[in-house]
């Protein structure tokens, strides 16, 4: 190992801001979490939703502050690492965590009911997210803002720049929460929840612009990002071999995150019909059910 792998390796970069915003959202979930359980006299039964909510920020402290972040200016691949982890891995676990509830309850009584209001039925805040999270909207807005900053001349602007790269960040992860918040269909219900076929379908038509893309970095017989050629070769990897590596990275591990959600949700509709009870025998066995509705057996 050489010592500037050794010093990458053990870096890490912590940002204030960053550590104040995840922590106040922690305690915030576990604060509304406890109460909630007090409210109910311990009958509350969700201890796993803090689980999935801590485990959601400690990947984005990793993805956002760990050595990751310090490498992914000197390797592609771990550009990539870093990106799934923010889009794929924490937003979901975020999410699945159902957090709104346990904000609502982990805020002050007064500014509880001002986000209550925010949000009630006929207020503009609340018409105007119900107009930007449409599903056709956010999943437009969600593949768009990964191409673009996929973009040669961008993604040098926020390699180049600190400020352009913390906004590339905070815009995957926006998009990302708003996807995966439709996707597991999570509070606060702005619109009506969209049924599991239609939660599949949106995790289907992200998939294949992220597969492309993938795709065409791993195919690419040049280096697409000339950035990373004037870096140092660290590991032993040319350019070639990182970009290749890249783009298998977003083609398969990033591709697979949307077919196993799509493929458990899937198995949740095949559950639910199995649950159904099965029809009485003179529902199916009799002359009229085998014909075509509105046509009677002849006399």
């Amino acid at each position: 190992m050489t010592a500037l792998t050794a010093v990458l390796l053990s870096a890490w970069d912590i940002r204030l801001e960053i550590v104040l915003t995840l922590g106040l959202a922690a305690v915030l979930h576990i604060a509304g979490w406890r109460r909630l359980k007090t409210r109910t006299g311990g009958r509350f039964r969700a201890g796993w939703r803090p689980v999935a909510f801590l485990s959601g920020l400690a990947v984005l402290a990793i993805a956002l502050m760990s050595p990751i972040d310090i490498l992914s200016g000197e390797l592609f691949f771990m550009h990539m690492i870093q990106h799934l982890l923010i889009v794929a891995v924490a937003a979901p676990l975020l999410w699945l965590a159902d957090p709104f509830p346990f904000f609502m309850w982990g805020l002050p009584a007064g500014l509880r009911k001002e986000v209550g209001r925010l949000l009630s039925r006929d207020s503009a805040v609340r018409h105007a997210l119900r107009i930007v999270t449409q599903p056709g909207l956010v999943c437009l807005a969600f593949v768009s803002v990964v191409l673009a900053w996929h973009d040669p001349q961008l993604y040098g602007a926020a390699q180049g720049n600190s400020i352009v790269h913390d906004l590339e960040h905070i815009s995957y992860f926006v998009v990302a929460m708003a996807y995966w918040w439709l996707v597991i269909g999570a509070a606060p219900h702005i619109r009506p929840r969209l049924s599991r076929g239609m939660r599949v379908g949106m995790l289907l038509a992200v998939m294949p612009a992220m597969a492309l893309l993938g795709i065409v970095i791993a195919m690419s017989t040049n280096p697409i990002y000339p950035y990373y050629e004037d870096r140092p070769r660290l590991w032993g990897l040319s350019v070639m071999q990182d970009q290749m590596l890249s783009g298998i990275i977003m083609w398969i591990p990033g591709s697979m995150m949307y077919i196993l959600a799509a493929l458990l949700l899937i198995w949740k509709m095949l559950s639910r019909e199995e649950q159904k009870k099965p029809l009485p025998e003179a529902a199916w066995a009799g002359d009229d059910a085998m014909l075509a509705p509105g046509i009677k057996p002849e006399k």
